[in-house]
């Protein structure tokens, strides 16, 4: 029995369609899987940052009600503390109405009456939360994207684990006008761990405007405007402030993801900083389009080793991140990999 030259064709092609779906649903499978881990990552960190604002909640209803509190505060404090035991103990199906229930509550408090330090614990409990929001829902969205396609519905690529959902709470907004204080919503930044030939990094040194004699250090980077992406918005930082053009494909990361609450130029500022990695030859900064801030604020930068860093720390000169020259491994090992870490907490 002998085969046409048209009919080893067609089964050659055949044997190709098949191959390239087997392979295709295996990098599928395989996706939804890294997708699956990724989504329970992130309602982990969730519950984690859901968990610290209950116990901050319970911190704040134990200092309303102190021994001379008026007795309507009191029955506020015991309300606040029910709410929050409540909400830390509700299993996932009715935590949503038992988070939103404790953020009412966080919402009616006037925190002038809280002690400067609970209050900024209470803010970054808060910012916490949002942005763990954010990640779990991101993570949500990307897996029902792909596990909604038909050919993967209809292949059970997903495996038997449930559909994910998304998490929707209300957020506490104060406004300036209760706490005397301009309490920003969570300013997203991107920054760049920029390093050299010698891997030292450039930092940056500025001060609060209102606070000239406290200067500290900083890397490269700011916040995302609208529209933007973070390799964007990293981009066009450097480029601001140190008149460097850098290409957003040499970008690795982000590899660090800091939340901060500080106090900036009478505001008390939320941040969620997403640090990125790159390299480039040494060269000196010179601000291409500085803010008014950093034109008046920002008075030095420098190529850092670990060593010059920790120096800094010994002077009592900041430097932010926290840790900086115990971090530069990874960083330097990052700007080399081929794929972009997975992104850490650091403080």
């Amino acid at each position: 029995m002998t085969f046409s030259a048209t009919t080893i064709l067609v089964l050659a092609l055949i044997a190709a369609l098949i191959v390239a779906a087997g392979v295709w649903a295996y990098s599928t499978a395989n996706r939804l899987d890294r997708l699956h881990v990724r989504g329970d990552q992130a309602r982990d960190a969730l519950e984690a940052a859901l968990s610290r604002r209950a116990v901050v909640a319970r911190t704040v209803a134990i200092s309303m009600a102190g021994p001379a509190a008026d007795p309507a505060v009191t029955e506020r404090s015991k309300r606040l503390a029910a709410l929050a035991d409540r909400a830390e103990r509700a299993d996932w199906r009715t935590r949503e109405t038992a988070e939103n229930q404790l953020a009412a509550a966080l919402s009616a408090l006037d925190i002038t009456q809280l002690r400067p330090q609970l209050v900024a614990e209470l803010a970054d409990a808060e910012a916490r939360v949002l942005i763990a929001r954010r990640f779990h829902n991101d993570a949500v969205r990307d897996t029902l994207a792909l596990r909604t396609r038909r050919p993967v519905r209809l292949l059970h690529l997903g495996g038997t684990a449930p559909l994910p959902t998304y998490f929707e709470i209300a957020e506490r907004v104060t406004p300036a006008a209760t706490t005397g204080l301009d309490v920003d919503t969570v300013r997203t930044s991107a920054r760049v761990i920029l390093l050299d030939e010698q891997d030292r990094v450039l930092l940056l040194r500025g001060h609060d405007p209102r606070t000239p004699d406290m200067p500290f250090w900083f890397t490269v980077g700011g916040g995302i405007e609208p529209g933007e992406t973070l390799r964007t918005a990293a981009v066009r930082e450097l480029w601001e402030e140190t008149g460097f053009a850098l290409d957003s494909s040499l970008l690795r990361g982000p590899l660090w993801r800091r939340v901060a609450v500080f106090p900036f130029d009478g505001e008390l500022i939320r941040s969620e900083e997403l640090f990125f990695v790159a390299r480039a030859k040494n060269f000196t900064p010179s601000a291409a389009d500085p803010t008014t801030w950093e034109r008046h604020c920002v008075t030095a930068d420098k190529w850092c080793t670990p060593e010059d860093i920790a120096e800094l720390d010994r002077q009592g000169e900041a430097v932010y991140p926290f840790h900086l020259d115990q971090l530069l491994p990874e960083a330097i090992t990052a700007s080399s990999a081929m794929t972009d870490p997975e992104v850490r907490s650091i403080r």
